[in-house]
Order: C-alpha cells, then structure tokens, then sequence
C-alpha cells in the first residue's frame, strides 16, 4: 500500500450502514484518515434509517432494534469527523471505483461519485485503499398485479415509516417470505394500520429441524419471539406456509387473493382468499448489491462478494463487508465491519494484522454466517411460483416486458440464458437495470442470474463522462462539473 511521508494513509469507505460505520470508526480509531461516502442524506443505512430532522421526531428509537448500538456508532463517527480523522460525504452515489494504473506512479484508487438526488455535479476522491460496504436490496418475484399502485416492497414501507414517519395506506397485507416481514407488519400495526395479515410461505415447522443452530443465537430467537407477541397484541392473522397469488384493482390496489401451499410448493386448488386492502408490502428476502465489486472485477461467490478471514477480496486493496459479502443482518454486517476495518488499518500501515485483535468479532461473524444460513434454507420462496405468473404479466416495468415474452424467448428463440433474454426481450435494459427484474425474468427463464456486464454502478450523466478530468496527482481531489442531460 502506499503511505505518503508526513500523512496518514487514507481509506475510502462506501456507504453508511452498519457495516460501513463499523469499519469506519474501527479504521479510524487505528490511525487512518477515513473518507465515508454514502447516497443517503444521513448515516444509517435502512437498518438504521432516521426521520428527517425537520420532522423533529420525538422518540425515534420507538421505530428501530438495537437502538443503543446506533447510538454508540454515531456518537464514534461524530467523535472522528469532529477531529478530522474522518470526513463523510452524504448524498454522494459512487457510480464507478477506478483501480490504480499497472505501473503508475500514484498506486491509489480513485472513487467516482454523483452529487444529489437527482445528480448533473460529479466528485471524485482519491484513496490508498477501498472498503465496500454497499449493502443490498430486496427480491421481489412477479405475480400477476404487482405493479398496481398501492404495492410496494416490505423495505420500502419500512423506509416510509423509519425516514417519513408515514404509512402506505390504512389496511395492508404484508407477503412474501423472510425474517424482513416480522418487522414491517409490527411496525405497520403500532403505527396505527390495520394489518390484515401476515402471508408467509415459509413453514415455521422447519425451524424445529434446526434446533442446534437456534439454540446458539438466543438472541435473535427472542427477538422473534418479539415480533411475534406484538402482531398478536395487535391481533395480526399470520398464514403460514401461504402466498399471494394475484393483486387486484383498477387505479389502484383494492384486495389481493392468497392461498395455501402444498408440500411441493404448489398452490393448492380451492385455498384461495380475497383479503380487501389498500396496500401490499412484499418481499422474498434480499440480494447483494455488487455492481462496484464487479466493476472492480472482485471475484464472486455465486450472487455475493468474496473474501477471506480478514474481509479482503482478491483485488489487492479491496475490503469488502456487509451485505454486499453475503445477506446476514446487522449483526453480523457490524462484525464484518468491525473485521475490515481493523485489518484494513493495519495493512495500511504496513503491518501484518493479528486476527487475534478481533477474536470477538470473528467468532460472532462465525455463529451469525451459521444462522443466515439456517434463513436462507428456511425462507426460500415457494418452488413453483412461477406457475402462478401468467404471460401477460408485466415482468420489466422499465421496458413493459411481459412474462410471456420472456418465456417466448426461451421457447421459441432458444435462449438459454439471462443475457440472451435480455438481448431479444429488452428485459433489464431500463433505467434499474435489471435490479428489480431480474431475478423474476431468470425464474421465469429457468437460468440462474447472472453478474452485471456494466462498467457502471448507475446510469451516469453523458455530461459527466464528457467532462470526467484527469487522475490528479495528489491524495485526494474534489471537483465539481457541470452534469449536463441525461
């Protein structure tokens, strides 16, 4: 790594959610000047999502869990920013990391990123080395009338209720599968909707055929448990082993028909209900945002970052933690953080790290890789749940691609993969490329998604490109342009 005489070495960290604020106040607490860049106009992340302050919310932590760890994280990173270790860029969306030239004199990696929620300004900083912390997003299979107003993802309302202290609507019914639900149909309840239900397609019976792995997080049982008792005092209907099967209205949502599930994974003839209702949360668990990694041409281990023991991936100067590593919660994107940015700050230092400094942190991330793994098992969507995706099903909102184009293309075209799919259909091509879709476009498919070929973590400015200046020499450089369209 290069150290530059007289300064610290500089570690670039993207994004402000558990597992970037770990590794940030860990790096910093060690000697290294920390640049944390994050899209959001606060730190947080989802998990950690706060109100606006011009809401002036009186109990916050009413809307979060494991209030006191948040608290103890930005009380660190305002510690650090305040003596200068630290400085962090809010509303900036890093759209590409540049690795250092082979055989160049600067060694550095330069981070790329808009300014803004609707950004035309670009910024760039410079740094020794790049930790990635960018989290993920949530997986939504199609189904016919999903994209009716009035359905949203279950971390989308969530975020309205945590950032906006708002709810989607008056009456909502909340699907899908994943521990993600729990909270958002409690949250919905104590903040006066009328849940209507809770549809899971899970089967709480498999839990019981994993005792073991239980029985070593007590914690996160009880915090089951917790939800739980809540929906039950809020007289929350749960169905298990359930899932939706159409939405319906005409401008927007009216009710949702659900029905139950068989041992396959088939919906069963005769089990369907109508549950009227104006809002949909849904969501079928969460996905590793990748795209910077794969930019930077990081190996990965099917959809998530690989790493070793110290949270490195396989290009040289690049950590990665959170989410991004593998979907586990916040527990254990905090000791994933908490890993990377130790070793990322010996390392800089010219030292070889002593993973006994992080003992603690290491056994957690141990157990808790266990237990998301236990979830990941258990809360799978149902198997068959593209039969219930009928072909004129909208599938890709951005490019109105229906399901059964996409089936039309596997069939009659011969494609066999996403890619391909992608190339006849158009599917994935629009403005989220292929975020949103492209998981329900390969089950429909019958492929496996498949890695970004885009250089780029977003759809970037043609004015940026156009002005993007040269690689400047010193450590770190921060210019404003003009954007231009679109």
């Amino acid at each position: 790594m290069t150290e530059h005489p007289g300064e610290a070495p500089h570690l670039a960290v993207i994004g402000a959610g558990p597992a970037g604020l770990a590794a940030t106040v860990a790096a910093a607490a060690h000697g290294i000047r920390v640049t944390l860049v994050d899209a959001a106009s606060q730190a947080g992340g989802q998990f950690y999502r706060q109100p606006a302050a011009g809401l002036r919310a009186s109990r916050p932590q009413a809307l979060h869990h494991d209030w006191r760890t948040w608290e103890r994280l930005r009380d660190a990173l305002a510690a650090h920013v305040k003596a200068g270790s630290v400085r962090h860029l809010t509303d900036h969306q890093v759209w590409f990391v540049e690795r250092p030239p082979e055989g160049g004199e600067s060694g550095r990696f330069t981070v790329h990123a808009l300014l803004g929620p609707e950004p035309r300004d670009a910024t760039t900083v410079d740094a020794d080395a790049v930790l990635l912390a960018t989290g993920g997003y949530e997986k939504v299979l199609p189904f016919p009338g999903w994209t009716l107003p009035g359905v949203v993802t279950a971390g989308g309302a969530q975020a309205l209720l945590k950032g906006a202290l708002v709810v989607p609507g008056r009456s909502a019914v909340v699907a899908g599968t994943g521990p993600l639900l729990l909270p958002v149909a409690a949250g919905l309840a104590a903040a006066g909707v009328e849940v209507a239900a809770l549809v899971e397609s899970a089967a709480p019976a498999a839990f019981l055929r994993r005792t073991r792995t239980l029985a070593a997080r007590p914690g996160k049982v009880a915090e089951g448990a917790g939800y739980a008792a809540r929906l039950l005092r809020h007289r929350v209907r749960t169905l298990a082993r359930h899932t939706v099967v159409e939405a319906h209205g005409g401008d927007r949502l009216e009710a949702v028909t659900v029905a139950a599930l068989d041992g396959d994974g088939r919906v069963g003839r005769g089990t369907g209900r109508r549950i009227p209702c104006d809002t949909l949360a849904v969501g079928h668990g969460m996905l590793p945002h990748t795209d910077l990694a794969e930019a930077l041409g990081c190996r990965l281990d099917g959809p998530a970052v690989h790493v070793d023991g110290e949270q490195r991936t396989d290009v040289p100067g690049v950590w990665a933690a959170g989410e991004a590593t593998g979907v586990g919660g916040s527990g254990l994107a905090l000791a994933e953080g908490h890993i990377a940015g130790r070793s990322a700050a010996a390392r800089l230092r010219g030292r070889e790290p002593d993973p006994r400094e992080w003992a603690g942190a290491a056994m957690s991330r141990t157990r808790l890789r266990e237990f998301a793994a236990v979830l990941d098992a258990v809360y799978a969507p149902p198997a068959h749940w593209t039969e219930q995706v009928r072909d004129d099903t909208v599938v890709c909102r951005c490019e109105e691609v229906t399901a059964g184009a996409i089936r039309g293309a596997v069939g009659e075209l011969g494609a066999g993969d996403l890619r391909t799919v992608k190339l006849l259909t158009r599917a994935g091509m629009g403005w989220c490329q292929g975020r949103v879709c492209a998981p329900g476009a390969a089950g429909l498919a019958g492929c496996e998604p498949t890695p970004s070929t885009s250089p780029f973590a977003r759809p970037v400015p043609l004015g940026v490109l156009a002005r993007a200046h040269p690689r400047p020499t010193h450590h770190e450089h921060t210019h404003p342009t003009d954007g231009g369209p679109s």
